[in-house]
Order: structure tokens, then sequence, then C-alpha cells
């Protein structure tokens, strides 16, 4: 049976691994002395000599990059060349973890935009008027200390009356306000619906935000995609 070329070739320069993947020769030799590719053999004059197994590396460390970013691709490989294996596994489980908490959020955000659309009727007296944070802690069920604490975490961001400096909170504060508490009552922290709700004041209104709901589902679809191809060459690198 004939050999396979890929796992016996050998003497290959920072170059040839490189060309592969539109790097720069210098970019394989920094991958090198951060630890994610193996230490390379040098000959007699000080030239590197990589192997099939840094090409493999240098293939299984893009991948983790694409999947979960250059920081914890990173931490992977350096737990692979240390001989720690359950830390690289445990950092690829992590990220299987945070994907799955925002497709949940994303799904919490969907269902939260729907009954915020549907609710949104004409005449609705939330409309234009502005409300006192007595009043909207009143509609919530709220009290106005949990709105103030909302407020400090970057959910809400009520004008001032320029007369007393009393809070008062318009058509989309109290948008922000109610898609907060659909959101808090779901368990989510503070800091996750902070994000939620900059997303929606980016996007224009609780409108905007779903017609942007598909791309934020793409985007997760790709993630896990790349996070399947990435442990896949991940095994591939353990497992030869």
């Amino acid at each position: 049976m004939a050999s396979n070329p890929e796992k016996t070739r050998t003497n290959l320069r920072p170059a040839d691994l490189a060309r592969e993947h539109g790097l720069s020769a210098q970019a394989v030799r920094n991958y090198e002395r951060d630890g994610f590719l193996p230490s390379a053999d040098r000959t007699p004059t000080g030239y590197r000599v990589y192997t099939e197994r840094h090409a493999r590396a240098l293939r299984t460390f893009l991948a983790l990059v694409r999947a979960y970013g250059h920081g914890t691709a990173g931490a992977i490989m350096n737990a692979v060349h240390d001989g720690r294996t359950d830390d690289a596994l445990t950092a690829v489980h992590r990220g299987h973890g945070g994907l799955l908490r925002d497709r949940e959020t994303l799904d919490a955000v969907r269902g939260a935009v729907e009954h915020l659309t549907a609710a949104a009727v004409p005449g609705d007296p939330v409309g234009p008027l502005p409300r006192t944070i007595g009043d909207l802690a009143h509609r919530l069920g709220l009290t106005p200390a949990t709105l103030r604490t909302w407020e400090a975490a970057g959910i809400l961001r009520p004008a001032r009356d320029p007369a007393t400096g009393y809070r008062v909170f318009h058509a989309a504060d109290v948008r922000d306000a109610e898609l907060a508490h659909l959101l808090r009552r779901g368990g989510y922290r503070l800091a996750d619906i902070a994000a939620v709700v900059g997303q929606i004041r980016t996007a224009g209104g609780t409108s905007a935000l779903a017609a942007t709901l598909a791309g934020w589902r793409q985007r997760l679809d790709d993630q896990g995609l790349a996070m399947l191809k990435a442990a896949a060459q991940l095994h591939n690198y353990l497992v030869p």
C-alpha cells in the first residue's frame, strides 16, 4: 500500500506551512514561539525544520481561532502541547456552553420582541406620553429602586426634566423596561440584558430588531459549524 505523503513530509520550512493559509513565514515562527505549534528542530545552521505534525498543528490552531477566538485557541493548543488534555477539552466544552447560552438568549429575545410588538396597539397611553419613575414602576409591578438599579446597569437611560431634575421615561424607555422585565423573569443577568437592550437601541426599535434576528441566528449557526470543524481538526491532531 502506498504511503500517505501528508504523513511523511519532513524538512518543511516556515514558508511551506504559511503558504497553505496565506500567512507570512514570520507568523508561523510566532505561533511556534507562543506554543501554538510544537517546538521545531534546528539545522546545524539554525534554520527551523518543520514536519507534517507542525502542519497539522497549524491547521488545528487556525480552525480553533475561527471557532473560539484567538485567546481560547491559543490556550487550547498550549494545553495540548503541555500534556494537559483535560484543560484543552474543558475549554472546548466551555465554548460550546457559551454558544448554547447565546442561542437561548436569542430565543428569549425573539419571544420578548414578538410579545412587545403584539402588545403595541394604536392609542396605547404608553406611546408619546412621558412617565415618571413611579408611573413606570407601577406599570411593571416593580419598585422604583429596581428601575434605578437597571439604570445603573445601563439598561435604562431616561432623560431628566430640566426644571426638576426628575427622571422622565418616554416610549422607548418604557419599551426597554418591559423587555428587561421579560428577560429578568427568564433569569438573565443585568449585564446580558443591557447588551440586548443596546442592540435594540442600535437597530432603532423592536420592529427593526426583529428584522435582524435571522442574521443573528445565521451567525450562531456559522459559529456552531466552525466549532464542529475545529473539533474534528483537534481530534485528528490528538489522535493522528
